[in-house]
């Protein structure tokens, strides 16, 4: 023996910081697409069909698509690498942006949802990128790398929808209806970070991971662990689906909220872009705790927070857009808690043979949870109000802290 050191651990640093910068890169361009499409997604809707009930229908379709991209991503992925299956995603949520457009110019419903449908791809990958994160991570640092992917898309999450009166004011001179103009701005920065990735995501994470043989090098610590792999699953994939429904469906309406009361598209841009902000600047600090304190804690924490969300967005006043965006800042935040813990609990329990499947099925839940919060928040609004779905979206919220606290003690988990 020659006594050298294991080159493995070094490897694997060196290759996790590439993997991070890329990922930090592409979710920089993918957060401007999704953003931008978000913030005028239910205006556009209300605009084509003359209706607030169906308002929530955008958000509906492509978190619908984001579910069956969602699987589709996940699998190309265990075939063939993170590299190719997040590239993709976000190359269909760019033809889906297009598609928007091109609906939007025709004044063609039908085609605007079908475009809605596959520009849900991009949200998929999205997603699916703080698992790629994840796969090079020691389990005492996965909640600190997911959130190094989460936070970068702070910054195209906060620049896309500051940028939809200016995007708007393009789509009218080029002779394009106004609201289409973000969704210009979400062709190009998906394309963009589809490339980035195609390029540049050399080694894949996971595959190098399956290599290399990194199964867990690092037990994750007893007081973050939720049971069985069964269990930490159905925790983790709860967690997240409870968060999104409540949170898509609260943040979809907010903008018709705002436009109802007399506001217009900037200041929907910026109440959105300060939830875009909330749900992803905090990341750095969501993942210390969540690595420190312990998955299930920090799970709970986001359901208080979420219920903090709902009652403030019900009582502000409809012409106090400061106070609407504290609650959508808390909206963001409670999601980020969630999102994070229940991510770090699945990497926990999910091997490396089928992560990545079981990771995409895990976000067709959470896909088909924003679906179905986003078109039932057009219903409900247009049946009762808004602070009506805000305050019963944030009680629902409170779900998530009773199974944590469960799981906890059945798993054994220490605080």
């Amino acid at each position: 023996m020659s006594g050298a050191p294991d080159p493995h651990p070094i490897e694997i640093t060196r290759a996790q910081r590439r993997v991070l910068t890329v990922l930090v890169s592409a979710q920089i361009l993918s957060g401007a697409g999704l953003a931008a499409g978000v913030t005028v997604g239910a205006l556009l809707a209300q605009d084509m069909l003359g209706s607030t009930g169906m308002a929530g229908l955008p958000s509906a379709l492509f978190t619908s698509g984001s579910a069956l991209a969602a699987v589709a991503v996940g699998r190309l992925s265990h075939a063939r690498g993170r590299r190719l299956g997040l590239a993709t995603g976000y190359l269909t949520g760019a033809i889906g942006s297009l598609g928007v457009i091109v609906a939007s110019a025709l004044d063609a419903p039908v085609l605007l949802f079908v475009a809605l449908f596959v520009y849900g791809a991009g949200t998929a990958a999205n997603l699916q990128a703080r698992y790629a994160g994840a796969d090079l991570a020691t389990a005492s640092h996965r909640g600190r790398a997911v959130s190094t992917v989460l936070v970068a898309t702070t910054v195209g999450g906060v620049v896309g929808p500051n940028l939809a009166a200016p995007t708007g004011a393009l789509a009218h001179a080029v002779g394009l209806p106004h609201l289409a103009g973000p969704f210009l701005l979400s062709t190009v920065a998906y394309a963009l970070a589809a490339l980035v990735l195609a390029v540049h995501l050399r080694p894949d994470p996971l595959l190098l991971a399956r290599e290399l043989g990194t199964t867990d090098p690092v037990a994750a610590p007893a007081s973050t662990r939720a049971g069985g792999s069964g269990r930490g699953v159905a925790v983790g994939g709860f967690v997240m689906a409870l968060t999104q429904l409540v949170m898509v469906a609260i943040m979809t309406m907010a903008p018709v909220h705002l436009v109802q009361h007399g506001h217009g598209t900037a200041a929907a841009g910026f109440v959105i872009a300060v939830h875009v902000a909330a749900m992803y600047l905090p990341s750095p600090l969501t993942g210390w705790l969540v690595d420190r304190v312990g998955r299930l804690p920090v799970a709970a924490a986001s359901g208080a927070t979420l219920l903090g969300a709902g009652v403030l967005a019900a009582v502000a006043p409809g012409d106090s857009v400061a106070l609407l965006a504290v609650a959508m800042a808390l909206l963001g935040l409670g999601w980020n808690l969630g999102l994070i813990a229940g991510t770090a609990v699945i990497a926990d329990t999910v091997p490396l043979a089928t992560r990545a499947k079981t990771q995409g099925a895990v976000d067709v839940s959470i896909a088909i949870s924003g679906a179905t919060g986003g078109m039932g928040s057009g219903l409900m609004v247009a049946a009762t109000s808004y602070p009506a779905l805000a305050l019963a979206g944030g009680v629902l919220a409170l779900a998530v802290i009773p199974a944590a606290a469960l799981t906890g003690r059945v798993g054994g988990v220490a605080r």
